[in-house]
């Protein structure tokens, strides 16, 4: 006989792979199709767990990785909401609290209360983790705009003051990193893939 715990996990097991099934803006590399949400947040573990070496102060990896796994699980209810739709961005905190409150509600109450409180410092930069999350969730998506030569900027019409706009906060958490980002952006406005 299973026991409510375990009923409750797996109940939010079955919930979150509906994240397979939300679409992003960005286009995978190499295919003509956009990215899932739940390919982005694996991309983001890895990019953590690969990355970390260039932040400057000692982090709590599993709480990054956890933090980047959870950090989408919202857009099950709220949806994806492009991080250039002003329009869209006016209702996505009221619309994330409503899918945070639902979703995390799924679980064992000690298991709710962990996940909640990762996702609420992720969402408020609270700690050098989340500082590192919230980059690491603007760098990856530039490296798959880069890699598709811009596509989903040309179709959106982004122009290079908003990509540096969106990416500045890198450099807070890494020089190197930092670095990486405006070369990324230099060479997409001189290969054409950016327009200025």
């Amino acid at each position: 006989m299973t026991t409510q715990r375990l009923q409750q996990q797996i109940a939010f097991i079955i919930e979150v792979d509906k994240i397979k099934q939300i679409y992003r803006k960005n286009f995978v590399i190499g295919g003509e199709r956009h990215e899932t949400d739940a390919e982005h947040s694996w991309h983001l573990a890895i990019m953590a767990i690969l990355l970390a070496e260039h932040i400057d102060y000692p982090l709590d990896i599993l709480k990054v990785i956890k933090m980047v796994l959870i950090h989408d699980i919202v857009e099950i209810d709220a949806g994806d909401t492009y991080c250039f739709d002003q329009i869209g961005g006016l209702d996505k905190a009221v619309r994330e609290q409503a899918a945070a409150n639902r979703l995390f509600g799924l679980l064992p109450e000690d298991q709710a209360q962990e996940l909640r409180s990762l996702w609420d410092e992720f969402e408020q930069r609270g700690s050098l983790e989340a500082k590192f999350a919230d980059a690491l969730d603007r760098l990856q998506p530039l490296l798959l705009h880069y890699n598709t030569e811009g596509k989903s900027w040309q179709l959106n019409g982004i122009t290079s003051g908003k990509v540096i706009e969106r990416n500045q906060r890198t450099r807070e958490i890494s020089d190197k990193l930092g670095q990486l980002v405006d070369d990324i952006i230099e060479d997409s406005i001189s290969k054409g893939y950016l327009k200025k």
